[in-house]
């Protein structure tokens, strides 16, 4: 008995350490790409009830998928920006095909993804997050200010509320560690919410029209569409979190003493693809691994796999109650927008943080990140520059996203992957000096 109240102690806590990613990302999706309350309502729902199976997909292991250690999955932030560009362009139903090929291929090339790894080195990954962080900064500051097109847009109450969340989340952030600290995102939200309440600024209908109980239907956004540029996109955005996952997965494997190996690896990467599609499915999200769990594993120091299968439970039980998922979407935008500039900065920061790594004294390096981020912001500005090319081009310039990370991936082949001549005849060089002296 001692024990099960631990677990469920345990997995309440990493419920609520990644809840606040988990019901964001809807939301900012939902709202971007203009879907109605009840459909706001669902994709909330179905998200968290899908990152209960998520995480049970990569906690189980067998011979096909699972990583085995106690890592919980949520919907990654990368596919936050490029899901809206899709929606707006191509409709919804293109974001969930371009998530189901995009799946489909991460398990297709999971055997022999280590081997793809040297296209993928941080000089890639950093810019191509970067580049993300940054196109989502404008959807941030329209929801700051009352969300685009709204008649209160950028009124004195919108930018109270949104200022008022961020500040709170700085403060939690500099006198919190933690626990406090991991779900200062959550607090600043269930705080702006409240006093928007207070403000006459919520609007509880939705969660009245909601019902107790619902099990998502397999697609409710309807039938998938598929078009080159979107899945594109989103598989690139698909190994950009393979490259990531790989990292916490052996931060995991250090913290549980857990040795991994390729097959384990393999697994694990499957495990993603399987939730990928099935998200994809049910009209939900590609799931990635959250680094905040595993830091709630460090700092708890219970490694147990029960807790987590705990966690997942708790998570697909509150994804079948929309009431609860409707609670999240009586948000104000304000105060989502507030909470929008931390995260999508802390996205911009984490890719910032992954180009610490590059060694900055190679002018490639330098240039692969000019060319990339440059190429990556300037096509979101100004999407119409490349308007006059062919069609069969503009898939891979229409967004900033695609146009930045394709630039990273080929520039990187160029200076590190093949080798130049100048390197070459450097060799040679020493070869003939080796062989004169």
């Amino acid at each position: 008995m001692k024990q099960s109240l631990q677990n469920v102690s345990l997995g309440i806590q990493h419920v609520l350490a990644m809840y606040a990613g988990a019901v964001v990302v809807p939301l900012i999706v939902g709202s971007a790409i203009g879907l109605s309350g009840a459909q706001l309502t669902y994709l909330v729902a179905i998200d968290i009830f899908m990152c209960g199976i998520a995480t049970f997909l990569q906690v189980w292991k067998n011979r096909f998928f699972g990583l085995g250690l106690p890592v919980v999955l949520g919907c990654t932030f990368t596919a936050v920006g490029p899901m809206i560009a899709i929606g707006n362009e191509y409709g919804v139903s293109s974001i969930y095909g371009a998530i189901l090929v995009s799946g489909l291929i991460v398990i297709l090339i999971s055997s022999v993804f280590g081997k793809l790894v040297k296209f993928f080195p941080p000089v890639v990954t950093g810019s191509v997050v970067t580049i993300i962080g940054i196109t989502l900064i404008p959807v941030a500051m329209n929801n700051m200010a009352g969300g685009q097109g709204s008649p209160t847009f950028g009124s004195k109450e919108n930018l109270i509320l949104a200022f008022g969340v961020l500040f709170l989340i700085i403060l939690l952030n500099r006198f919190f560690t933690g626990f406090i600290r991991a779900i200062s995102i959550l607090i600043g939200i269930i705080a702006g919410t409240v006093v928007a309440g207070f403000m006459g600024m919520v609007d509880l209908q939705a969660v009245n029209d909601a019902s107790w109980f619902n099990i998502g239907k397999p697609f409710y956004f309807g039938t998938p569409t598929f078009e080159l540029a979107p899945i594109i996109t989103m598989t690139i955005v698909a190994v950009v979190s393979m490259v990531e996952s790989t990292g916490v997965y052996f931060a995991l494997s250090d913290i549980c003493n857990k040795k991994l190996d390729d097959k384990d690896l393999a697994r694990g990467y499957r495990a993603e693809g399987l939730a990928y599609m099935l998200g994809a499915i049910f009209n939900a999200f590609p799931y990635t691994t959250f680094s905040q769990n595993v830091g709630l594993i460090q700092m708890s120091g219970i490694k147990t796999n029960r807790v987590i299968y705990t966690t997942a439970i708790m998570l697909i039980g509150l994804g079948l109650v929309p009431k609860i998922a409707a609670l999240a979407t009586v948000i104000p935008s304000s105060v989502l927008g507030g909470a929008m500039v931390a995260m999508f900065g802390m996205v911009v920061a984490y890719g910032i943080k992954m180009l610490g790594q590059v060694e900055f004294a190679s002018q490639e390096n330098l240039l692969i990140v000019a060319c990339s981020v440059g190429l990556g912001l300037g096509v979101t500005v100004v999407p119409e520059i490349f308007a006059g090319l062919p069609e069969s081009v503009k898939i891979l310039t229409n967004s900033g996203i695609v146009a930045g990370s394709i630039t990273a991936i080929v520039l990187n082949i160029v200076f590190n992957v093949i080798p130049s001549g100048k390197k070459a005849g450097s060799n040679r060089d020493a070869v003939v000096q080796g062989q004169a002296s």
